[in-house]
């Protein structure tokens, strides 16, 4: 019997769940840290930060899917596309995401960013609570995820991509 082949995106969907592991990781280690509470004004610098392994997990993943789904020969379109599916599954787990950050890694952040942005003048309490709630949280998460997603998706196949062989090189000066 031969072994059945995982899905065509069975790559971007195992990416997207180490994307989202990775994002819990990060908002325990912040916790922590003391960036959901104590040092909560360090937060917003601290948090943008993530994109740095996020931009690592969708190399990975791009090289992962040239490895073992193309056979080392992907393109920049294969690759960009390839991005693509994997923002989708990203977004797609977003929202889980946040749930299991407020509800179980940090279940005071919101509190304690409405109690600080209101001590600080930096909006009043409903202004606050407008901003720190699961719902926009949500909706940030998934509008973030496109506009990030989308940018790696078009940025990292230029590293990932594979090189031109030999054959392919001379074959291309000679179409014309």
């Amino acid at each position: 019997m031969t072994q059945a082949k995982p899905g065509k995106f069975w790559i971007e969907m195992k990416w997207a769940l180490i994307c989202t592991a990775m994002y819990l990781v990060w908002m325990g280690i912040e916790r922590l840290a003391g960036f959901h509470d104590t040092r909560l004004a360090q937060q917003p610098f601290v948090t943008s930060l993530i994109l740095i392994p996020s931009v690592a997990i969708y190399a990975l993943a791009l090289l992962d899917k040239r490895r073992n789904f193309f056979g080392e020969q992907m393109s920049y379109r294969q690759g960009a596309l390839s991005g693509c599916v994997l923002t989708v599954f990203v977004v797609i787990l977003s929202p889980l995401g946040q749930l299991l950050t407020s509800l179980v890694v940090t279940p005071r952040y919101f509190a304690n960013a409405i109690e600080y942005t209101v001590a600080n003048g930096v909006f009043d309490r409903v202004q606050a609570e407008q901003q720190f709630n699961l719902g926009n949280y949500i909706v940030t998460s998934i509008v973030g995820g496109l506009m990030t997603g989308l940018l790696f998706s078009v940025v990292v196949p230029l590293f990932t991509r594979s090189r031109a062989t030999p054959v392919q090189q001379s074959s291309v000066g000679k179409a014309g």
